[in-house]
């Protein structure tokens, strides 16, 4: 069990980019953390308890939410952070890639989200965070991704009705709408044509992200809300 008070944040797609800043963050602000992916391996922290797993696998989720209430006793925050992104034109989509897209996007979402409302509504409160995408709010004809918009913009409205289902009982429901982010998915080769994506002209660092998230994490009156992170695109268009 964890010192007499801690929290304790539990972190979807943990291994690198965003996952890995969200968890250095969390333990800075003094969180135990409970990070899963695929292929994450284990932490010399002992306030850090990694969960290896395909979290699209229900058994997955049951798993790490079981993990953390074992070894530290409760879930304070999730932050649903795992995501699959694929850029294809709509009629070029397999099967395989629905299925791959909306396993983690989507299944990914549904069951650890059930697991950690319901420790939290034990607690008697919590926050739960989704990590989406602008092209939900503005689409764009140079980055094809109808499975984004329909895997992330149903986290955007699920993250709005869990805000108000919640809301008389102390959980918190917020994302974070994300542009394109300089994390090891993208290579350096296509960096400045996605930075003239964004009308700031640069593409968002992973700290853009992970400071949103804390900001999230610290504002208690925020729940329901979209933050946009974006360099501008949601307003651009």
């Amino acid at each position: 069990m964890s010192i007499s008070g801690q929290k304790v944040a539990v972190i979807t797609g943990a291994s690198q980019g965003i996952g890995a800043g969200l968890v250095e963050a969390y333990r800075k602000l003094g969180y135990a953390v409970v990070a899963t992916s695929r292929g994450i391996t284990p932490s010399s922290d002992p306030e850090i308890l990694t969960v290896q797993g395909d979290i699209a696998d229900p058994a997955t989720a049951e798993r790490v939410a079981g993990a953390a209430i074992e070894r530290f006793g409760r879930i304070d925050t999730l932050v649903n952070n795992a995501g699959v992104f694929v850029a294809k034109p709509f009629t070029e989509y397999t099967q395989a890639d629905y299925d791959a897209v909306t396993g983690v996007n989507l299944s990914g979402f549904f069951r650890i989200t059930q697991l950690a409302t319901e420790q939290m509504l034990r607690q008697g409160g919590g926050h739960i965070v989704q990590i989406t995408t602008s092209l939900v709010d503005h689409a764009h004809s140079a980055v094809t991704s109808v499975l984004a918009s329909l895997t992330k913009g149903g986290l955007q409205s699920a993250t709005k009705a869990l805000a108000i289902e919640y809301a008389t009982r102390g959980i918190r429901s917020n994302a974070v709408s994300l542009g394109i982010i300089r994390t090891p998915m993208h290579p350096a080769e296509y960096h400045d044509t996605l930075a003239a994506l964004h009308p700031v002209g640069r593409m968002g660092e992973i700290v853009d992200i992970v400071d949103a998230v804390v900001y999230l994490e610290n504002a208690p009156f925020v729940t329901g809300e979209i933050l946009h992170v974006d360099g501008g695109q949601s307003a651009s268009h």
